[in-house]
């Protein structure tokens, strides 16, 4: 009577398992590859990140995940389709396979990955969160800021930073919340609040919307980790590493010096195994991750290695002019990093 109730559990459990998970392997590569598409979930309006630009195109590094992941699939990066999220909406239109994948500069943390049905694949930008202040407040640091009136969008972790922030240096404030980061931006220049607060580089971004750039500063004090990335549904481990590698892709490519300006003439005269290896000219990587063997190329000379990615969106080639600071690479001083492909 043991064994067969033994025997019955074991049954339940593969069944529960299959339904939550296995069964699922293989099943968004093949929708994506049935409607001829990626849908891809990225903000409704953040410079850098995603936005669209005055032809109605979309651009940033978000924006260029989905392009590399098309360009993985498809070997075109154009076979791509946006659908822009508030931060409250993300998560539920990836959990519902509305899109079918999240690239929407958003947090990695230890709930969302284990307890909202998601798996980020890696970091995209590394960052924290910030204060934007106008100089008139007359204020050079987050600890002067007792009593203020802040600014903060709803449904992400900036809310709780902020309240562990100011508990902890014994420091008052008075939220104001909001759905979007263009509303929490017009908030401050109204002079509905004193400061604003959100990751570092959203601050940077909403700062050149404004009508007078040069009257807002940014707080030297970084109050939490951000590392934000790409996620996927949980349950399909298939898709998980496609999105997973071809942001990878787009770093080995960097470290390697491959360029989309070089790298089809690399694939087809490298004596570096690595760089062979990445680009299909040596093994079946590809296969493994049921891709064509070009993916790596395909991707790298459509969207570029992650610096160049990097600096034509956030970095010395964009507006706002980031420094790559933590988003070097791991032999620069960094901490951007890929495993090998191999």
């Amino acid at each position: 009577m043991k064994m067969m109730k033994s025997t019955l559990a074991v049954v339940i459990a593969a069944a529960a398992l299959s339904v939550t998970g296995i069964a699922n392997a293989g099943a968004t590569l093949d929708a994506v590859k049935k409607k001829g598409f990626v849908q891809c979930g990225i903000s409704d309006g953040l410079p850098g990140f995603s936005y669209a630009d005055a032809k109605g195109e979309y651009k940033g590094i978000d924006v260029d995940v989905c392009r590399a992941v098309a360009a993985a699939v498809f070997g075109d990066a154009s076979k791509v389709k946006y659908s822009a999220l508030t931060a409250k909406e993300r998560f539920t239109a990836l959990q519902s396979g509305e899109v079918d994948v999240l690239s929407r500069n958003t947090t990695w943390t230890s709930s969302r990955d284990a307890a909202m049905g998601l798996n980020f694949t890696g970091v995209t930008y590394y960052d924290g969160q910030g204060f934007l202040v106008n100089k008139k407040v007359g204020v050079s640091s987050a600890k002067e800021l007792d009593g203020a009136t802040v600014c903060i969008q709803a449904g992400t972790t900036t809310e709780l930073n902020l309240s562990d922030y100011f508990r902890a240096n014994n420091l008052q404030y008075t939220p104001i919340t909001y759905d979007t980061s263009d509303e929490s931006a017009k908030s401050l220049e109204s002079g509905r609040c004193d400061v604003l607060t959100s990751d570092q580089s959203q601050l940077y971004a909403q700062r050149i919307k404004l009508a007078s750039p040069d009257d807002y500063v940014v707080l030297p004090e970084v109050i939490s980790k951000e590392p934000l990335g790409p996620s996927t549904r949980q349950g399909d481990e298939e898709w998980f590493d496609i999105v997973r590698w071809s942001l990878f892709a787009m770093v080995n490519a960097e470290e390697l010096g491959l360029t989309s300006a070089n790298v089809e003439e690399m694939a087809k005269t490298t004596k570096n195994p690595d760089v062979a290896r990445l680009l299909g000219a040596e093994g079946e990587y590809g296969k493994d991750l049921k891709l064509p063997k070009d993916w790596a190329v395909q991707i790298v000379k459509q969207v570029g290695n992650y610096g160049e990615v990097f600096d034509r969106n956030v970095g010395a080639g964009s507006e706002l002019k980031i420094e790559r600071g933590l988003n070097a690479l791991w032999n620069n001083g960094g901490l951007q990093y890929a495993p090998p492909v191999r």
